[in-house]
């Protein structure tokens, strides 16, 4: 076999291991990106579902607190900034206003023992709980995609490709506001 056909070979492999290689580390980076977008997805679905609610557990307060009309306003607009965010910031921003207005609501339901005596109430509470704890697993199964996606592109050799292709980027995570981070952050006093 001439020595030309055997470089010419030696070209070709290379090139398609090359070929290989870029390949997997795109699909790979398009599998991440489609787990992200999944999580994403799950954490609005959680969103909307809980936004369905808050007009029944509202009617079923006021029945109760006719009186209480800031914060029905307060509660009808951070559901409309939840509906309303569009990117993951907006979201985590969105979500520390609702946590806020539904503990508002919640407060205003232990002043009220026959509302909260209320089989209705009782059931939306626990509907809201439970869709609660599935907005925190799916932000937990967003942020963790987010990490390994923003890994992923930045580390060798892959952030090379990317600047190549230019089709990936990082993702923001949905946090919590600094202003909760700190009272998490803060330990608790305890006094005897």
């Amino acid at each position: 076999m001439p020595t030309w056909l055997i470089v010419i070979i030696v070209i070709i492999v290379i090139i398609v291991l090359i070929a290989m290689f870029i390949g997997g580390i795109y699909n790979g980076l398009v599998k991440l990106d489609e787990r992200v977008n999944e999580a994403w997805s799950d954490i609005t679905v959680q969103l909307k579902y809980r936004a369905d609610l808050i007009p029944n557990v509202l009617e079923t307060v006021k029945g109760y607190a006719k009186h209480e009309k800031e914060t029905f306003q307060m509660v009808t607009e951070a559901r409309t900034a939840a509906m309303g965010a569009k990117t993951v910031k907006q979201a985590a921003e969105a979500e520390q206003e609702m946590q806020t207005a539904l503990g508002r609501i919640f407060a205003i339901a232990e002043a009220y023992p026959e509302l909260k005596a209320n089989e209705n109430f009782q059931q939306l509470q626990t509907q809201l709980q439970d869709v609660e704890d599935k907005i925190q697993a799916s932000r937990r199964f967003y942020n963790a995609g987010a990490k390994d996606l923003n890994t992923r592109i930045k580390t060798f050799p892959v952030n090379i490709i990317n600047n190549f292709v230019g089709h990936f980027k990082t993702r923001d995570y949905f946090e919590v506001a600094e202003s909760e981070k700190a009272k998490i952050e803060k330990a608790p006093e305890v006094k005897f």
